[in-house]
């Protein structure tokens, strides 16, 4: 299982690259293929909405088939997904691929926290799912400065290529070694509508909805048109400022995992944790004409302080129904993923219409699309902050 176990966490390395990964392709992707940052913001939007609508199918595949199949057939279709990327020839061709990629990586986070579920203590699962995003997000790390220098040195096409053979490889790992537990007892059975008749679930909903999807559209699409239009960084400073906001979401995953143990609460860690997202996000609203380095400190802390997204499933987890842990994880994964998504899409919508010449003639500020983008994170977050604050604290 160990083996089978660090197949699943290699290809959570691939999904976290593959959500972030449109940041440091920008400018190449714009030169070649004419993609402007809204066409790149429905791309990266089409891969987390495809993400978060399998979750449902998802759900009812780990508790129906098990993870080893739900995930190995869906990694295939990310290889496609990668090879149409590598070939396309149109920002639309972009989107379809994303969209696929998406597909492909969707149920293999949930495939490890299944497993953790039912073969590990409960008391444990927080510091296994913090552990296992926290390796997963080499994966973050790889598509800023190492996937820059790729690019230099293979080109954009080569290297996704080649990304497209490691996927489908894994796949096929995952198939081989990756052991199902054994079924849960049918119980009272239920369904996804019993789910969302429990009322303890709700507050942790919200704060997945708005725990993730900061962090994931910032370091995936908005870091690298930020610091290129606001600050004039090239593509291999733009590297190095997502190298270190990747490097903060991978210490943020490790020191979230055992906090629920130490100290006695979910609850409070969660609410902590975000608050502070909301105070970095809202630095760089309220103070707009900051310095490159300070505002890669404000990226930073919205990287470690926004990792909070295994402790609220472990809060989701507690609740949920043992015949129902597939699909109760996979529903509150479908709350992250599904924000983040449907936040790619708005805030390319918003960008768009902020850039917009203010009289139809005067170019608007490079800074101005950037200050509505971090005033609309802020604004989302408090709102879900305020509504967890009612939820009921659970620890195993």
């Amino acid at each position: 299982m160990r083996a089978g176990l660090a197949a699943l966490v290699f290809a959570y390395v691939l999904s976290q690259f593959y959500r972030a990964f449109l940041a440091v392709l920008a400018p190449v992707l714009e030169a070649d293929l004419g993609a402007t940052k809204a066409d790149l913001a429905f791309a990266s939007g089409a891969w987390f909405l495809a993400f978060a609508l399998m979750q449902i199918p998802v759900g009812e595949a780990l508790d129906r088939i098990g993870p080893r199949l739900t995930a190995a057939a869906a990694l295939i279709v990310g290889a496609v997904g990668a090879g149409l990327f590598a070939a396309a020839g149109s920002p639309a061709t972009l989107t379809v691929a994303m969209a696929l990629i998406g597909v492909g990586c969707s149920p293999v986070l949930m495939a490890s926290y299944f497993i953790f579920a039912r073969q590990f203590s409960p008391a444990v699962f927080g510091t296994l799912a913090g552990a296992t995003i926290g390796i997963g997000s080499l994966g973050n790390i790889g598509a800023s400065l190492p996937l820059t220098l790729a690019v230099e040195a293979f080109g954009w096409r080569g290297t996704v290529w080649a990304l497209a053979a490691v996927t489908g490889l894994t796949g096929l790992v995952v198939a081989a070694l990756v052991r199902d537990p054994a079924r849960a007892e049918r119980g009272a059975g239920g369904s996804y509508l019993t789910l969302l008749k429990m009322p303890a679930l709700w507050p942790i909903f919200a704060i997945m909805v708005v725990c993730y999807a900061p962090a994931a559209g910032l370091r995936g699409l908005w870091l690298g048109p930020y610091f290129a239009d606001v600050h004039g960084y090239s593509r291999p400073e733009i590297g190095v400022a997502s190298l270190w906001m990747g490097l903060a979401m991978v210490a943020g995953s490790f020191a979230y995992g055992p906090l629920d143990r130490w100290l006695g609460t979910r609850k409070w860690v969660i609410f902590t944790g975000n608050a502070l997202t909301l105070a970095c996000l809202a630095a760089l609203w309220l103070t707009p004409a900051t310095g490159p380095v300070l505002a890669t400190a404000m990226f930073v802390g919205v990287g470690f302080f926004g990792a909070t997204f295994p402790i609220v499933i472990g809060h989701g987890r507690a609740f949920l129904p043992p015949q129902l842990t597939g699909r109760g994880v996979a529903l509150i994964n479908l709350c992250g993923i599904g924000s983040a998504g449907v936040l790619q899409v708005v805030t390319g919508r918003i960008h768009a219409s902020l850039a917009l010449p203010v009289d139809g003639v005067t170019p608007a500020a490079p800074l101005t699309p950037y200050i509505g983008l971090f005033g609309f994170y802020t604004l989302f977050v408090a709102a879900g902050l305020l509504i967890y604050l009612f939820s009921r604290d659970r620890t195993d």
